[in-house]
């Protein structure tokens, strides 16, 4: 086959002169691992060594897909390049080269989870509280440790990272990175990280491991070169260094893993290590429409520190992109499925032609509930549905036991969480006497005295008994909420969460809150969802017990599993989304403090990497693109009002549309400095500047409190504004006494029906 014929001319040249240090920026769309194959499948084609070329990509995948296609180009040689990503490629050399650092060849490599168990051991050995020295946060600050190449003896004398350790109460975290490093090596160990660290200490040690390893690859080339960490670059970087025919691919504009050590200094200052550097740039986008990729190539133009290219495509202009704003969070995700239902309808999509990004896993509650109801199929790419997540199990399993002291299951799952000295032996144990006296283990707990247990394992479990009945005693005393944060803030469940500071234990807290957040929600609801009569939608509005609330989630939850193989929609972190594309794409949360993030905002260089963030998410869209945001967000089960995203404003106004009589967003914080940024960050609140979708353009939310009138004098006729759903008017009122409800229509949301008793609403003119 004639693989040049299906390049365009930039493509070609990136394929074809394959000699000394080469850049290859490529743009969304541009075709990268076509073109990092066939310049692999070329150098063999002309007569290259295939086991003197080292191809390093960031996943499996990635690298079987690469070979398979090079295969059919070259042939079976492509069996014999070294090819794989970062650790499976340098763990396949250290098996050669371990012993050289006191290694048996055959060294075990530990996973995150074998890693995390050894220092929890070690962290028990050394008397510390593991309240503090969480295993995760230790992992995670060693692992970081190793990808800075900082090794435990330069730990030690590092006075920065020692003064970080003792203003974070943690001064023992260098010893416990010395102690765990040692135990490795006794027990003959890599952890993935030490798969990396270990490759560039023998290059740095062992002059002969050095030239040994130059002159076997003559060609060295990486894909999503942008992602790279200054270790991996560090060691590739030396391999290189003799013939200097070192091949990077990537996009400055998709860096968006600092989170993970990534560095984008990798990629832009390239040319400095390699002065004699070729530069192609594949800016040809054949995946997104014209629209798409002139709002992209605006949006990024914006960052600073950047690699200047001008993306551009021959496909067709395109729909206008769409900005929506609904009242909530909920009629977010209400407006995102009906979207969906009724572009499956109009244009004959497929579910799984859709995709919903989001900032973080926790917005992804309000998505699933509205797909559910719309019996839409999705699958959460990258991670699983809100209400499997296991610290919203946790929480939801305490709940279920204070209603229902028999769910064996829940209790199994929270008698010793957080850790109260409730062993697995004691509840085994404790099934054991309930199966063989016929009786519940909550019966057994009650009367756990009169058993032969540890009297410390008694204390515990009547404690435990205690809580949970005391949870149970304040049912019809507390709304759903007020039990459900009170459970989370007894149990110390929630503290455990909130002191957990690595980026897992905060996405965990986030979780918790979320929960809370539907809970107040639900607590507060004051609209009948069903054309129900008034006394029963009477019965369900009163009902906001936690009960209540657990019914709710259980129906939602029940019986929806999707597989591979499903058409469905696809939900998942924008950060899962990079390397993906949809035909149509929903960019939901676009609100400032969530995207970007509050974090962001403290360093110009956080804030550009949230806007590359963005950029990935609307490249990913091939034919049609919404970004959504909503005016309300429950936070810590307080209703807060939320402003557009910054990002909104840096989208062309020549290619987007509103939703409804919604005008361009107006919004204060532009992309300014950061300093500006911290003045307004600071400020104890801060009300949104946008107009509400059911009001006039002209007219904007006051900075004053919605302060609602007296809704038993709402008569038929009368102009009303409601504090989600704007202004309405009053069509009818029925039923009587405290069970009156009053249907109202507001026109971007239809008839709403609203207990009168529950009502958030202002009176603007008066009725018949």
């Amino acid at each position: 086959m004639n693989y040049l014929e299906e390049l365009n001319d930039a493509q070609r040249e990136a394929v074809v002169n394959s000699d000394g240090p080469t850049l290859i920026i490529a743009g969304p769309g541009s075709g990268k691992t076509r073109v990092l194959t066939y310049r692999i499948a070329h150098l063999l084609k002309n007569g290259a060594d295939p086991f003197g070329i080292l191809a390093l990509t960031f996943t499996n995948k990635a690298s079987e897909a690469m070979r398979s296609r090079i295969e059919k180009i070259s042939g079976s040689n492509a069996r014999s390049l070294y090819m794989g990503t970062f650790h499976s490629v340098f763990a396949r050399i250290l098996r050669v080269e371990a012993p050289r650092l006191g290694f048996p060849s055959n060294f075990t490599i530990y996973d995150a989870e074998d890693s995390k168990s050894l220092l929890k051991t070690i962290i028990k050995e050394q008397g510390l509280d593991d309240k503090i020295y969480k295993p995760n946060l230790v992992y995670n600050r060693i692992s970081s440790a190793k990808n800075a190449l900082i090794t435990p003896q330069a730990y030690a004398t590092d006075g920065e990272l020692l003064t970080e350790d003792r203003n974070a109460r943690r001064p023992a975290l260098g010893k416990l990175y010395q102690i765990y490093c040692e135990r490795c090596f006794k027990s003959g160990a890599m952890d993935f990280d030490d798969l990396l660290l270990h490759t560039h200490t023998i290059l740095e040690k062992f002059p002969d491991a050095l030239y040994k390893y130059q002159h076997k690859f003559r060609y060295v080339l990486i894909d999503e070169f942008q992602d790279t960490n200054t270790l991996q670059y560090a060691i590739v970087r030396r391999i290189a260094d003799v013939f200097q025919n070192i091949t990077v691919v990537g996009d400055d504009a998709q860096s968006i893993y600092a989170f993970r050590g990534a560095t984008i200094d990798n990629i832009l200052n390239f040319e400095k290590d390699f002065p004699e550097l070729k530069v192609y740039k594949l800016e040809q986008n054949y995946r997104s429409t014209q629209n798409i990729v002139k709002a992209a190539n605006e949006l990024i133009h914006r960052n600073r520190n950047q690699l200047k290219k001008e993306i551009w495509t021959d496909n067709s202009k395109g729909e206008d992109i769409r900005i929506v704003r609904t009242p909530s969070d909920n009629e977010e995700g209400r407006w995102v499925a009906d979207s969906i239902q009724e572009l499956k309808m109009r244009e004959h999509y497929k579910n799984n032609d859709f995709a919903i990004l989001y900032r973080t896993n926790a917005q992804s509650r309000a998505f699933e509930e509205a797909l559910r109801r719309f019996n839409i199929p999705y699958k959460i790419y990258g991670g699983m549905s809100f209400y499997q997540r296991k610290e919203v199990k946790d929480l939801l399993s305490y709940m279920k036991l204070t209603v229902n002291h028999n769910d064996e299951e829940a209790l199994k799952r929270v008698i010793n969480y957080p850790a109260r000295g409730i062993g697995q032996t004691t509840l085994d144990k404790i099934s054991i006497v309930a199966t063989n006296e016929g009786r519940r283990m909550w019966d057994v707990l009650e009367n756990i005295f009169i058993y032969d247990f540890p009297s410390r394992t008694k204390n515990a479990i009547e404690e435990f008994v205690m809580m949970v009945k005391s949870f149970a005693a304040l049912q019809l005393k507390m709304t759903a909420y007020d039990l459900a944060a009170h459970i989370g803030k007894t149990t110390k469940l929630i503290a455990e969460l909130y002191n957990d500071k690595t980026v897992e234990g905060i996405s965990r807290y986030e979780n918790i809150q979320e929960l809370l957040n539907s809970i107040k929600e639900f607590v507060e609801d004051d609209e009948v969802l069903e054309p129900i009569s008034s006394e029963d939608a009477a019965g369900l509005a009163n009902d906001k017990t936690l009960g209540s609330f657990l019914q709710t989630v259980t129906l939602l939850t029940g019986d929806e599993k999707v597989t591979e193989n499903i058409d469905c929609v696809k939900m998942m972190t924008i950060h899962s989304a990079k390397g993906l594309e949809f035909k149509a794409v929903y960019v939901v949360g676009l609100e400032e403090n969530l995207f970007p993030g509050a974090q962001s905002l403290y360093s110009m260089e956080d804030l550009e990497e949230e806007r590359r963030l963005f950029y990935v998410a609307i490249t990913r869209a091939e034919e049609r693109l919404f970004l959504t945001y909503a005016n309300t967000r429950y936070k810590f089960g307080q209703l807060n009002y939320c402003e557009a995203s910054r990002f909104l404003q840096e989208v062309p106004e020549n290619v987007v549309s509103y939703h409804g009589d919604l005008k361009k967003p107006k919004i204060q914080q532009k992309s300014e400095p950061v300093s500006s940024f911290l003045k307004i960050v600071a400020k104890p609140a801060f009300k949104p500047t946008v107009s509400n979708p059911s009001v006039s353009s002209n007219s904007e939310i006051s900075n004053e409190p919605f302060i609602p009138d007296d809704a038993n004098t709402l008569q038929t006729g009368m102009d009303v504004l409601h504090e989600k759903f704007g202004e309405g008017k009053v069509v009818s009122i029925e039923g009587n006494g405290a069970n009156k409800i009053a249907s109202i229509f507001f026109s971007a949301y239809g008839v709403k029906k609203i207990m009168l008793k529950f009502a958030k609403v202002k009176i603007l003119t008066g009725g018949n």
